[in-house]
């Protein structure tokens, strides 16, 4: 059965099966996040080659009972038509308290995988075609009214173009828009044009995510083939500040569950797959006594900056560079 992106909160709650294929990364982790909604069972992720290669132990774990999970979410991302017979085999076993969620790339109409999906009613299929610019002005201009900031269908547009169709490049803007103007009810274009242009080298998260990970040599990379100004630091300095909390709590319920796969599977929203191996080094690095001293530093940080603003970017990047080498928390 094909269910459009827009009509997912219409699926009944007993479906088990759902099947999203296309390039459209952003919009596929916004369906999975609206399936997610719905059910709050221990999330599993998958690479169909591991599931091919280890076939009886996830049998073993999708069918299996638990009496400390009432529910479960299968996740099998890189899917393609190879893994059709374990999905026949799966659908046509009595299955309870789980929700499998198969995560394909652009499949053709000649695709066995598409075909079952399309065709049985008790399937649901959700292609994710591509966006366009009039879908992600009014993803851009929801944002802003939701944090309550005036913008000009200018400024919209010129966010809109530097996306170039990709709701992910489109979260990535929005996200460091929405942590440097925390208590701003307006933003000017010279800002917003500073903001989305940074991403033309390396991206502010990745300049973050490496200092949180500890990786000196990344970060000495990056300062090295960007030339940040004063107007950046702030940006920086907020960035930061945001992931630092994002990072509290995921150590928290580490400290908790003493499971670092099942704390970063568990995520609220989930962190996409290529994140996770970064996010573990981190949580690993950070505990949360540490990680809330770091952002209690961070405060104290941008006070100092706003007070010594013509030297903010080198008082920015020694502030980064000092804790890329610090030693690891214990």
């Amino acid at each position: 059965m094909i269910v459009k992106t827009f009509e997912l909160h219409k699926i009944n709650d007993n479906q088990i099966f759902f099947l999203l294929y296309g390039k459209n990364d952003g919009l596929k982790i916004e369906c999975i996040n609206e399936i997610l909604k719905k059910n709050n069972g221990k999330i599993y992720n998958y690479d169909e080659k591991q599931i091919k290669d280890q076939i009886e132990l996830f049998y073993e774990n999708i069918l299996s009972e638990s009496l400390f999970e009432s529910s479960k979410i299968i996740i099998i991302n890189r899917a393609s038509d190879k893994i059709c017979e374990i999905i026949d085999d799966l659908t046509n076993r009595v299955v309870s308290n789980i929700k499998v969620i198969i995560n394909a790339d652009i499949l053709d109409t000649k695709s066995k995988l598409r075909s079952i999906f399309e065709k049985r009613k008790d399937l649901v299929c959700i292609p994710t075609y591509p966006d366009n610019n009039e879908t992600l002005s009014k993803l851009t201009y929801s944002f802003f009214k939701k944090q309550n900031i005036s913008i000009s269908q200018q400024n919209i547009n010129m966010i809109v173009e530097k996306c170039n169709g990709d709701r992910t490049n489109l979260k990535n803007e929005l996200d460091k828009i929405k942590s440097y103007s925390t208590n701003k009810k307006k933003i000017s274009s010279e800002e917003i044009s500073k903001l989305i242009n940074l991403s033309e080298n390396y991206g502010l998260s990745e300049l973050i995510d490496n200092c949180l990970a500890k990786n000196q040599n990344k970060i000495i990379n990056i300062l090295n083939e960007n030339n940040y100004n004063t107007e950046d630091s702030i940006i920086i300095l907020r960035t930061f500040l945001f992931k630092a909390k994002k990072i509290l709590k995921l150590a928290i319920q580490l400290e908790q569950n003493k499971d670092i796969n099942a704390t970063i599977n568990s995520a609220r929203p989930p962190i996409f797959w290529k994140d996770k191996e970064i996010v573990k080094i981190q949580l690993n690095n950070w505990k949360p006594k540490k990680i809330k001293d770091l952002i209690k530093n961070l405060n104290d940080l941008e006070l100092e900056i706003k007070q010594n603003y013509n030297n903010s970017i080198l008082i920015i990047t020694n502030f980064i560079l000092e804790k890329s080498c610090s030693k690891v928390n214990n």
